[in-house]
Formats: structure tokens, sequence, C-alpha cells
């Protein structure tokens, strides 16, 4: 069975608010390193050079071609399905992020050998980052979900400035235009020098 993750699926579910990320606006940022697609290790507390923000998003699992989903009604978990539209939304507004001084990066709690299969197929040139460890995830009690075992970030965008989470979008709905929502908050809220 072939999905065209690139598209999402009309009647999906829209994710409420359950107050799972409200401690993160202000949180500092652990020194953790993450090992990245491009094989460096990566500190989310430190924005790129050249930079003035890190725009960090969250999501749950890279729907890999020809393979079926953890769960059958994995369409019918809300804000679980979206994964490849909102890359390719970064992927697509990335140069205008960082025209605006924000860097992109993902974060899943997968494998870095399944995330570089996404940066290959779609061809993102911003790295994703690994958290199987779930130690940033735990470091700031990011909101997850559990499916067949397997624990997932909800979906969720945090703007990082100075080693701090100066925003958060979360629930993210529709997430096929989260990147242009992102851009746009960027843009209105400009870094003061």
């Amino acid at each position: 069975m072939s999905i065209d993750y690139t598209k999402l699926p009309a009647g999906l579910p829209v994710p409420e608010d359950d107050g799972r990320a409200s401690h993160l606006p202000g949180a500092a940022l652990p020194p953790n390193a993450l090992l990245a697609t491009d094989g460096a290790l990566v500190r989310v507390d430190v924005v790129p050079d050249g930079m003035e923000r890190l725009v960090l998003y969250a999501y749950p699992r890279t729907g890999r071609p020809d393979e079926e989903p953890l769960t059958p009604d994995w369409d019918m978990i809300p804000g679980a399905r979206g994964c490849t539209p909102e890359s390719c939304g970064f992927r697509d507004h990335r140069a205008d992020l960082e025209q605006a001084g924000a860097a992109v990066a993902g974060i899943s709690t997968e494998p870095t050998d399944v995330q570089r299969g996404l940066v290959e197929r779609l061809g993102l040139p911003f790295p994703l980052l690994s958290d199987a460890d779930l130690a940033l995830t735990r470091a700031l009690d990011l909101p997850t979900f559990t499916v067949a075992g397997h624990t997932l970030l909800k979906r969720l965008t945090m703007v990082i400035r100075a080693g701090a989470i100066e925003h958060v979008f979360y629930p993210v709905f529709p997430p096929d235009i989260h990147a242009q929502a992102v851009l746009e908050w960027v843009l209105a809220h400009p870094v003061e020098r």
C-alpha cells in the first residue's frame, strides 16, 4: 500500500490545546546536544551563527512510503498526520525565515537514520534532530503521546532566542500551512538590537 504523505486527507481531527505546552514560553533550554541528520551534534540552546533565532518544529513521526502507519487509526489521532507537508512548508519558507534571522530545524523521537531518509526524500535544506533517548523531551517536559509502544512528540513549534523559548505554537493545525504562520510571527516580532 502506498500512501501520499505530501497531502493531508480531508476530515482530520483538530487537536485541542490541552495545556501541555503552557509552561514552555520563557523556559531556558538545557545544553543538550542532539544528533542531526548531517552528522553534527546540535545544541538547541545555541542559535546558529549569523541568526537571531532558531525555529524548532517538533513532529510525531516520519511517514515512510510503502510502510503502514503505526496504527490503522493514525489519521484519527488529533495532530498526528501531517509531518511531511509540515516539513515541506518549512523547506519552502526556509529562505524567508533565514532572511528574517531565524534558522530552522526539526525534531522528533525517531532515530537519525529514519530522519535522514526524510531529508533525502524531501530535499530538506535544514537538519532534523533526533531525541530518540527523550533527553530533551523529558528536560522540557514536552507534550507527547504513545502509539504502539513508541513515545512520540505532539506537534509544536518553539521559537528560540538567547537560550530560551521566546514563543510556542501549540497545538499546530493544519500543519501544511503552519510554516507560513511561523514566518508571519517572526516578521511581526523583529529582534530589537
